[in-house]
């Protein structure tokens, strides 16, 4: 996957918008980050639940790891979009705006 693909599928999530972390593409949901590109690494780091993220990293280790420390352990996730596939980088970046999303939002999106 190529970083626009992050970019126009992120950005398809309902009330997503981007913005900038860190000097790095991001993308938000109620003004909370729920994914932030790195396109010269060729990554997308994802917010994610803890169990979504074991899941994830279990299914695809060689796409999905936990970012080191403290941030790793509440979820954060780094995804390789070199070998990724779409289906893949989809079900990720619904995983981190489900996380990210006011409740209400994800209520209506159910």
């Amino acid at each position: 996957m190529l970083p626009e693909d992050v970019r126009i599928l992120a950005l398809m999530l309902p009330e997503a918008v981007s913005g900038a972390h860190s000097g790095n593409p991001d993308f938000r949901v109620g003004g909370r980050v729920f994914a932030t590109l790195w396109v010269e690494e060729a990554r997308v780091v994802l917010r994610l639940a803890p169990a979504d993220q074991a899941d994830l990293c279990a299914a695809e280790p060689d796409l999905f790891t936990p970012l080191d420390g403290a941030w790793g352990r509440r979820g954060w996730t780094n995804l390789d979009l070199d070998p990724c596939e779409e289906e893949v980088l989809r079900t990720a970046l619904l995983a981190a705006w489900r996380m990210t999303a006011p409740p209400d939002l994800r209520a209506a999106y159910d």
